[in-house]
């Protein structure tokens, strides 16, 4: 393995990290995605151009860390999921613009900035889990808040980043207004009190908890495939996955992406790098690895997934999204979502 990882939990420990070099055959990256996602796409990458990825894997205080390193820091490349941590990135004035025509071509224009300072490397969607037994075979997330639904909704926190990244999603749709009043309904539809974690819809589901619920593709490739334990292959047996769409749009995706960092002594490296992530070969190993969909056209995507269904993605830009978090968070607050 040409990797050397540095394993930071936190920002305090982050910052006691040894600095790193700032060679032209290596380049640094800072994530927060798991090793074990990642490695394989690096190890890819370093052994077809001989350059060494130095990696410090963070759970969290990443823009922290790098705000206080300043101009010195050996950041190349800075990796993390979710829209709203990437546009955080870009606010603090971490991150510098790239002009790739090979990172313009793979990735579509609204899942990357439109400067350059982000791009998207994989994608994960907003699903719908319903009991196997329920004559459902589309559905909107508009019905969500339908009475009809009443008592049968499972759903982890509003204010988790996923969600609040639906609902964020929602009011481009609908304004913040409708929003409100659909977040009021989802919450009288609950069959117990949001919370808990995605994979644990598909286990109230086959408890009779309730009969439908919200949450991400890529837990159903993880149930499915046994990555989860045998109690987890029972859990996603129970359910069906839909791919919902917005009444005016399609499905609801959230990213894993990467920007370069602003002071990065290895641009040129750092670039080589994200445009080896948009290769078919590192595609199909994001593909593989997470059950993420790759977000470069084309791409066969991991059978499990395949399964699902043809993703139609929402063609809303990222960047409008990610300006509602905000909004999204309060007006979550605002109806008791998680009360």
């Amino acid at each position: 393995m040409n990797i050397k990882i540095l394993v930071a939990a936190g920002l305090g420990v982050a910052f006691q990290s040894a600095p790193l070099a700032a060679f032209s055959d290596e380049i640094n990256l800072y994530t927060t995605r798991e090793p074990k996602l990642v490695e394989p796409l690096l190890d890819a990458f370093s052994e077809e151009t001989g350059i060494e990825v130095n990696t410090i894997f963070l759970k969290d205080g990443m823009p922290e860390r790098v705000e206080q390193e300043g101009e010195a820091s050996p950041a190349d490349i800075l990796m993390t999921v979710d829209i709203g941590n990437l546009v955080d990135l870009v606010d603090r004035d971490l991150t510098q613009p790239v002009d790739s025509a090979v990172l313009n071509e793979a990735i579509p224009a609204n899942l990357r900035d439109k400067d350059g300072n982000w791009f998207a490397l994989s994608l994960r969607a907003r699903a719908l889990y319903a009991a196997k037994d329920l004559e459902l075979d589309s559905f909107k997330y508009e019905e969500l808040s339908d009475p009809a639904w009443k008592g049968k909704v499972c759903i982890r926190s509003g204010q988790h980043p996923y969600n609040i990244a639906l609902t964020a999603a929602y009011i481009t749709h609908h304004g913040a207004e409708e929003t409100k009043a659909w977040l009021e309904g989802v919450k009288a539809n609950l069959a117990r009190t949001a919370g808990g974690g995605d994979r644990d819809v598909a286990r109230d589901i086959m408890g009779g908890i309730c009969d439908i619920g919200i949450a991400n593709t890529y837990y159903v490739g993880l149930m499915r495939s046994g990555a989860g334990g045998p109690e987890q292959e029972e859990w996603a047996k129970a359910m069906k996955l839909i791919l919902p769409t917005f009444e005016d749009g399609g499905t609801q995706v959230n990213i894993s992406g990467a920007a370069v960092a602003k002071y990065a002594p290895n641009k040129d490296q750092a670039v080589q790098l994200l445009e080896y992530l948009v290769s078919d070969e590192a595609q199909k190993i994001y593909a593989d690895a997470n059950f993420e969909y790759p977000v470069k056209a084309g791409v066969e995507v991991n059978p499990l997934v395949g399964e699902f269904g043809e993703l139609q993605i929402d063609s809303t830009d990222l960047t409008e999204i990610a300006r509602e978090r905000k909004a999204a968070s309060e007006l979550t607050d605002e109806v008791g979502f998680d009360n």
